[in-house]
């Protein structure tokens, strides 16, 4: 709780100084003691993945003033802003080559994004042109990925080299696709802890396209903020329940195999990579609010006071399928979102959900325009997004409360070496 004692007097005869450093010692020490908390997971777990499929919190609590020196490394065998924590803010974009832009063009706009999204990672100004926005701040956990789209194959002459498991998704009943709002040729993920931080980055990324590319569109989000619980906790998503408790985690021993294209893997530039799944799901707020606590949980599956399945336990506790109540029936409906989307319902599928919520006002009907900008990372979306999304499709409680209402699979490929830009074992292999 928070310090109820009245504070101490000070004497006439301390300084402007020394109560100004005593002031901040004091704010340093609450700050400390109640604002700790890594970046947690999030968020919905609604038609299009499993429930509690959410990155992972951190498990070591850190105090908010640490908040800006976070660092994530733009080089790896990876790209950045797949395994790492979720962070308080985030922009997806996708983008468009240009007319009479191909290959060549491409390549060197993905150079360009390389060189800036480096500098920005390590908190320094963009190389072009910057802006000052986020001059004050550190690199504040900021990660910028980079992935392909279907259609960026046929623009640049590389049909050869796009891979069989970026086929188009197949279409899904519950679907309300804006096709200005879905696809593009390559697709951009930003996210940071702090707000200026992110927006930065997003218009480096912009203003770097030029002439080679525009936006075909842009959606923006946001995640609980790292401090603001007093220690790392699965986060609540939208409709108020908890949600990140199943995500598969990188210490398992299958993780890589599920999340990750292998090194020898098919096709070649793809070795370390990872397909993104990307929905806009809008959630039916009123609707969904107008349920009664009970009625919501059943929906879900899981208790909203701390995300425990309903057949009893803890939040990590197995949800036992075939539990019963006094009646006979089943204490986990059978139409629950969070039995539909378990892996072991679904042929062992699975994927790491990474998604930001969103809101956007309220739209011309006076409701809200809010929901989950639904993001999943997995090695093949055909073994892992498409097999539990076409059985939610047939039957899951919750596909009453939300709306899709665009989608996306982008091809992302793996981390740049030293000295390499993303892409560039498919640009100019």
């Amino acid at each position: 709780m928070p310090d109820q004692s009245l504070p101490k007097a000070r004497t006439p005869e301390a300084t402007p100084g020394e109560r100004e450093a005593s002031l901040a010692h004091e704010g340093i020490s609450r700050r400390r003691l109640l604002g700790t908390a890594g970046a947690t997971g999030l968020v919905l777990g609604t038609a299009g993945a499993a429930v509690g499929y959410a990155a992972a919190p951190s498990e070591a609590a850190a105090p908010l003033t640490s908040l800006g020196t976070d660092r994530a490394m733009f080089h790896g065998k990876h790209q950045p802003g797949i395994t790492d924590g979720l962070q308080a803010r985030g922009h997806v974009l996708a983008f468009d080559l240009a007319a009479g832009a191909g290959r060549k063009e491409a390549a060197a706009l993905l150079r360009r994004w390389s060189e800036t999204a480096r500098r920005l990672m390590a908190g320094e100004p963009s190389p072009h042109d910057d802006t000052d926005v986020a001059r004050d701040a550190g690199p504040s956990s900021l990660t910028v990925t980079f992935g392909f789209g279907h259609s960026f194959f046929a623009r640049t002459g590389l049909e050869k080299q796009r891979p069989t498991a970026l086929d188009p998704l197949p279409e899904f009943s519950s679907d309300h696709l804006d096709k200005n709002r879905s696809n593009g040729d390559l697709w951009v993920q930003i996210g940071a802890n702090d707000a200026l931080v992110a927006f930065h980055a997003l218009r480096a990324i912009q203003k770097d396209a030029g002439r080679a590319a525009r936006v075909r569109w842009q959606m923006n989000g946001f995640n609980r903020s790292p401090g603001a619980t007093s220690h790392p906790m699965t986060a609540r998503n939208l409709m108020g329940q908890i949600d990140g408790t199943r995500n598969p985690k990188p210490g398992e021993a299958d993780f890589d195999q599920r999340i990750f294209v292998p090194e020898k893997g098919e096709p070649a530039w793809m070795a370390n990579g990872s397909y993104a799944v990307v929905r806009r799901i809008r959630m039916l707020l009123d609707d969904w609010e107008k349920l009664s606590a009970r009625a919501q949980e059943d929906v879900i599956g899981r208790r909203k006071s701390d995300g425990a399945a309903l057949s009893g336990g803890t939040e990590a506790t197995a949800m036992d399928l075939e539990k019963t109540d006094a009646k006979g029936n089943l204490v986990v409906p059978i139409n629950a979102h969070a039995r539909i989307t378990r892996p072991d319902q679904n042929g062992g599928a699975a994927m790491l959900r990474r998604p930001f919520s969103f809101h956007d006002g309220i739209d011309t009907d006076g409701v809200p325009d809010a929901g989950l900008l639904f993001i999943c990372w997995q090695a093949d979306p055909l073994r892992g997004f498409v097999p539990v999304q076409r059985k939610l499709d047939r039957g899951d409680a919750l596909s009453t409360f939300i709306r899709h209402e665009s989608s996306g699979l982008f091809a992302v490929p793996g981390g740049a070496a030293e000295g390499e830009y993303v892409g560039q074992r498919l640009l100019e292999g």
